[in-house]
């Protein structure tokens, strides 16, 4: 959440829950393939094999080490996005690209484990001639900015694995921007789901000098109340996927177990690749969802199917999804704070774009994640509680031993008095102190009436912790290589449990500890 401009931070506020209301399935998967620019060039993968388009597939295939960004130049240098979150293998979509070269170029990289080199460039283009495009505009009633770019070229995914996907634009100058892009899996029977958060990308993201939590001033007041898809992103083009979810994506890969990809907008869509899966992964700070993601998430969790929140401030905020420019569902709504402004109010509770938790239509998300987020910012050790607990097997902690800066920079806690699904399993308790309050962090585990196993960190920098020491991210906040060794042991032990089906038919049940940890009454079941 990150209330980073005046969004109120939370300090254990406790709601009581209304029934959550099943609304309705999604409708069909993805807009029509886009319409070619006024460059068509001949798209070919690099060393594809029609024949390997499963994620496992491409566990040792050939990697790159040239992926990263070297040089992002000046803001309007080269940049740009896709018409589409994500697409299937072989479907097509369009790239809007605005530069102040004279050409540039692009590369497809698919993220993944690749002997260790991490990326594997599947495609890249001929010289593109670059072209300034417009200046953005701004929707006045939302704030919301649109780029609204004419398509600079078709991108034709055929051959394509399913992935996690960093299309690289280099300009003839030499500088590059980031696009992030998922080729999403049409079927997720028998694998682990990697649900990617690009609504929470786009609520972030300040290009064109809005977000949904800041202005052009900066004011949380003049925020945007709606932000589009049809922009870029800031920074160098994928801050989010790149610190919250890659290192995932790459240990995933590297346990060989099988993978499906898709993200919370296509889930809001269409449930169908939650299907006979093992296990849904939400990665490293995926805060905005529909209410249709989450029963579509929930319904799986009925079914069976396990589901693991590897960060914090998870289903935060309801959103809505709205049509953009001549395309479905470009736009994320969210009024926060100014809900009785969203026009649904009235008509339409469930709808309105707020917190789950706050009125008109409460529903917190310890119903789903059976934890509370709670506060920013918090820096603190994460503190082991069940040190017995199967999630630690082989890492060789007790009771006691911490990991320092672990838990931030935002965290969630189990609340007795929320509504939970059935009794929890604290196995972290971390203490914190967040705007002079003290309070804890916890990791928490339950298992559903169907055998699902859930698990939740309870801290953001969970994902990040897989990669600490390395400097891969040009920070650790002071995470060490210990850390990183106990992150990935533990997320190693998380996977390949969850995917072997529901693990409450397989692993240990929850043993209910909520009442021994903070004494007192524990709050109702859901």
């Amino acid at each position: 959440m990150t209330p980073a401009h005046g969004d109120p931070p939370l300090h254990g506020r406790v709601l009581a829950r209304r029934g959550f209301l099943t609304l309705c399935a999604g409708a069909g998967l993805g807009a029509a393939a886009c319409t070619p620019g006024p460059h068509r060039v001949a798209l070919h993968p690099l060393g594809t094999d029609g024949g390997r388009l499963r994620p496992e597939a491409e566990r040792d295939a050939p990697g790159t080490e040239d992926w990263c960004i070297r040089s992002s130049g000046a803001v309007d240098a080269v940049t740009g996005y896709t018409d589409q979150v994500s697409v299937r293998p072989g479907q097509a979509c369009s790239l809007h690209v605005s530069t102040t070269a004279a050409s540039f170029q692009v590369s497809a990289f698919r993220i993944g484990w690749y002997g260790g080199k991490q990326a594997r460039r599947i495609w890249t283009s001929p010289s593109i001639p670059g072209r300034a495009q417009p200046p953005p505009r701004l929707l006045s009633a939302t704030r919301t900015v649109r780029a609204d770019w004419p398509a600079t070229l078709p991108l034709d995914t055929t051959g394509w694995p399913e992935g996690a996907y960093l299309l690289r634009l280099e300009s003839d100058t030499g500088h590059q921007r980031h696009i992030p892009l998922i080729v999403r899996s049409a079927e997720g029977a028998g694998r682990t789901v990697l649900l990617h958060a690009p609504a929470t990308w786009q609520a972030y993201n300040r290009w064109g000098g809005y977000s949904l939590y800041a202005g052009s001033s900066g004011a949380y007041a003049t925020r945007s109340l709606a932000v589009s898809f049809d922009r870029p992103y800031d920074g160098d083009g994928a801050q989010k996927f790149l610190v919250y979810e890659r290192a995932l994506v790459v240990l995933a890969e590297r346990l060989g177990i099988p993978l499906a990809y898709t993200t919370g907008v296509d889930i809001h869509r269409d449930p169908s690749v939650l299907y006979g899966a093992r296990t849904v992964v939400c990665l490293g700070h995926d805060e905005y969802w529909t209410p249709e993601q989450r029963a579509h998430i929930t319904r799986a969790r009925d079914a069976g199917v396990n589901i693991a929140f590897l960060g914090a401030n998870s289903c935060f905020r309801r959103v809505r999804l709205e049509d953009g420019k001549g395309a479905r569902e470009r736009t994320v709504v969210c009024y926060k704070t100014a809900y009785r402004s969203d026009p649904y109010y009235s008509s339409n509770p469930e709808l309105v774009t707020t917190d789950f938790r706050s009125p008109p239509a409460a529903d917190p998300e310890s119903s789903l994640t059976g934890v509370l987020y709670e506060g920013y910012p918090v820096d603190a050790p994460y503190v082991v509680h069940a040190a017995d607990h199967w999630l630690y097997d082989g890492t060789g902690v007790r009771a006691g031993d911490s990991f320092a800066h672990l838990v931030g920079v935002e965290y969630d806690r189990v609340t007795p008095a929320s509504p939970t699904p059935g009794p929890l399993e604290i196995t972290a308790h971390s203490p914190v102190a967040c705007a002079g309050r003290p309070s804890h962090s916890d990791s928490a585990y339950y298992t559903a009436p169907g055998g699902a196993g859930v698990f939740a960190t309870g801290t953001m920098r969970w994902v990040e912790g897989l990669v600490a020491g390395t400097h891969e991210l040009g920070r650790d906040h002071g995470m060490d290589a210990r850390t990183r060794r106990f992150v990935t042991r533990t997320t190693e032990n998380l996977l390949r449990t969850f995917a072997r089906g529901p693990a409450g038919r397989h692993a240990p049940a929850a043993r209910a500890n909520v009442r021994e940890v903070y004494g007192g009454t524990v709050g109702g079941t859901v």
